[in-house]
């Protein structure tokens, strides 16, 4: 019998229109575990009524600022394409017997559609990698409950073995590691370097997430990792939604006190996500970059995620290989 992997990531729009981008929204912002309210009815009212009526033409605008800038069409569908296939090359001449699947939380190939394709080929075991770094009941936990919605309606389940993280993995650090002292042999060492993480709301790391505490752990082993000294780093927190308190330091805040305490030269790196998209390309390398050149920054420089890497690839391989 064959073994199956499966690379799981948030998800993508299938193209950059106010259309798609409702669908994707529609799906996305349903999800409980990404958004939990204390009153899901008032909640349910906001999304329909106003949020989906009003976010994706916004959101459609700022994808297509970045689509297409990784092959044609969605970076992230384009690079997680690329890390399966490194992955793929690697251990079939390792292994004859496995089978290689990606699969995407919201929107297009969805996991289920990506489960019933390893199902297809005859996989008894499946392992799934979700390539979040970081735990979160947000997004890992999210894609449990998806592949176990799915595997409800089999008669005949397959073993699952599911990674929940793998942040303190070394070689996924050094992979981080290198990327950024390439990045600055070509670019120079800042004034400070900022190591930023999408955020969550501070109420679900009250209430029992860890994903806060993997975060500052990856920063700190991160820094240690590049001999960084107190006062050389700082860890934030982006992609802030709604109104309610966020896991802080937010990344636009600290951006602009960072310019206006006299910090001119800043770069930033986003451990948590495993391929550039939106919240990476637009949001740090635009819109970020715009608030602290505003506030008196005068460098601004971001160090792309680990994508396609070589040594990306192998910490990969690295995470999965222990369950075959």
């Amino acid at each position: 019998m064959k073994t199956g992997i499966l690379l799981t990531n948030l998800g993508t729009p299938d193209e950059p229109t106010k259309p798609a981008l409702k669908r994707y929204l529609s799906e996305f912002l349903s999800d409980p575990r990404v958004v939990d309210p204390p009153n899901k009815f008032i909640w349910w009212l906001a999304l329909n009524l106003v949020i989906l009526n009003i976010r994706p033409k916004k959101s459609a605008l700022n994808y297509a600022k970045i689509w297409d800038s990784f092959g044609t069409g969605s970076p992230l569908l384009n690079i997680t394409q690329s890390q399966l296939k490194g992955v793929q090359e690697y251990l079939s001449k390792k292994c004859s017997d496995l089978e290689f699947e990606m699969g995407m939380r919201y929107g297009n190939p969805s996991i289920a559609s990506a489960l019933n394709k390893l199902k297809a080929r005859g996989c008894s075991k499946i392992i799934v990698l979700p390539l979040y770094p970081q735990y979160s009941k947000t997004t890992t936990l999210s894609t449990l409950d998806a592949i176990n919605l799915e595997l409800k309606t089999w008669s005949s389940k397959p073993e699952i073995v599911f990674i929940e993280h793998y942040y303190q993995n070394k070689a996924y650090l050094q992979a981080l590691s290198s990327s950024i002292k390439e990045y600055q042999d070509e670019h120079g060492v800042p004034d400070k370097l900022l190591i930023s993480f999408h955020g969550i709301p501070q109420r679900y790391v009250d209430n029992g997430d860890v994903y806060y505490q993997h975060c500052m752990q990856t920063a700190d082993l991160l820094a240690k990792s590049l001999n960084l000294q107190e006062g050389e780093w700082q860890a934030s927190f982006q992609s802030i939604f709604g109104r309610e308190e966020w896991t802080k330091p937010y990344t636009k805040d600290t951006l602009e006190s960072l310019a206006q305490s006299g910090v001119k030269n800043v770069q930033v790196v986003c451990p948590g996500f495993s391929a550039d998209c939106l919240e990476t390309l637009e949001e740090i390398d635009d819109e970020n970059r715009g608030y602290f050149m505003k506030a008196g920054g005068q460098k601004f420089g971001y160090i792309s995620a680990l994508n396609a890497r070589q040594d990306h690839i192998e910490a990969i391989i690295s995470v999965v290989s222990p369950h075959l």
